[in-house]
């Protein structure tokens, strides 16, 4: 079965096709997708579909080719991956402040169905949209080995604690070590069967 997976990051890399892709600008316009400038979105990119290699990706670019964006450019990312029939959107990305039109979309998203996955900070204080309640967070644990997927389940809200439920089990809980920040974030959102 295949899975609509989300991408909020800098872009795909020239081998991968996404079902649909827009580049967010400032301000939340949208507008067409661009090369990634950067690398990260097709690493991402190229770890979700190695995990699930039928997945439909959804990109919404969301970095310009820095490792800066905006809460805003985030939440209308997330908005357009939901429009676009996400069931699973990554955003494999942290920022340090909670802004309410981030909370709201992704309290929308969870509200329509989507699961959220975000990259956490290892150590440190909260990143967004990790920390909201809404969101399965992951972040980086050298003890994980390379297909090991966890997370710290004392950090989530009852809503992702819910759907980590629903994507791998009753098992899952709070014994469960950190996964990699960046490169964790994919993993889960492509596992096979997780819807």
């Amino acid at each position: 079965m295949s899975v609509r997976v989300g991408l909020l990051d800098s872009g795909l890399g020239p081998e991968h096709r996404a079902a649909a892709a827009v580049s967010v600008l400032a301000g939340g316009t949208l507008a067409p997708a661009r090369p990634d400038a950067s690398g990260h979105g097709a690493d991402m990119a190229r770890i979700i579909l190695s995990v699930a290699p039928e997945a439909e990706l959804v990109l919404a670019q969301v970095f310009d080719g820095g490792a800066a964006t905006s809460p805003r450019r985030v939440a209308a990312g997330l908005a357009w991956c939901v429009e676009q029939g996400a069931q699973v959107v990554a955003m494999c990305l942290g920022l340090r402040r909670d802004v309410p039109v981030l909370r709201a979309a992704c309290a929308e998203a969870a509200a329509a169905g989507v699961d959220l996955i975000a990259s956490a900070a290892p150590r440190g204080g909260a990143v967004y949209p990790a920390a909201y309640e809404e969101v399965i967070s992951v972040c980086g644990d050298a003890r994980c080995a390379p297909g090991e997927i966890s997370a710290l389940l004392p950090r989530l809200g009852a809503t992702a604690r819910r759907q980590l439920r629903r994507r791998f089990g009753r098992g899952t809980g709070s014994g469960l070590a950190r996964a990699w920040r960046s490169r964790r974030c994919p993993r889960l959102s492509a596992r096979p069967g997780v819807l």
